[in-house]
């Protein structure tokens, strides 16, 4: 899906990735081939499974690369509700605006369905209380997605992607 954080994504670092198709037949693809675009590539719309993907990482000085991961850490804590489970960033970012901002603006941040809450710290995580089925959170998505787009005209989309009945 492109995955990323800090200005950086897959799409920078992979080389080549090999994967198979539901006929059983293997496949290697460039980085062209992945079609990558914002939280998006091929496997994204096909259902391919993942064998192997080979990356292209810089040589750097262990002392600075390990001081930017405690950083990136640091402002994951600070900014990232990573005390309680969640699947992570719950909404993709507009092209023209934050998806949190958004959704903190429209007075959701803390709102809750059974166990399942918009994050107090982050807007944008759907996490879980303690509790929560797998139908609160779509419960709550939900919810979210229509308050946002009442209020502000918006359709927002999830980043998460669902899977199953």
């Amino acid at each position: 899906m492109n995955a990323g954080a800090y200005g950086k994504e897959m799409k920078d670092i992979v080389v080549s990735t090999k994967y198979m198709d539901y006929e059983g037949n293997i496949h290697e693809i460039n980085l062209k081939e992945h079609e990558f675009e914002y939280r998006k590539s091929i496997f994204s719309s096909k259902k391919y499974i993942i064998l192997e993907t080979t990356l292209k990482l810089k040589k750097g000085i262990k002392s600075e690369i390990e001081s930017k991961i405690k950083e990136y850490q640091n402002l994951r804590k600070e900014k990232q509700p990573i005390d309680k489970p969640s699947a992570g960033s719950t909404f993709k970012r507009g092209e023209d605006y934050i998806t949190s901002k958004l959704i903190d603006e429209c007075g959701l941040k803390g709102k809750k369905i059974c166990g399942a809450m918009v994050s107090n710290k982050h807007a944008g995580f759907i996490v879980n209380d303690g509790n929560a089925t797998s139908q609160d959170i779509l419960d709550l998505i939900e919810f979210v997605k229509k308050e946002v787009y009442q209020k502000t005209g918006k359709q927002i989309e999830l980043e998460i992607e669902i899977i199953g009945e």
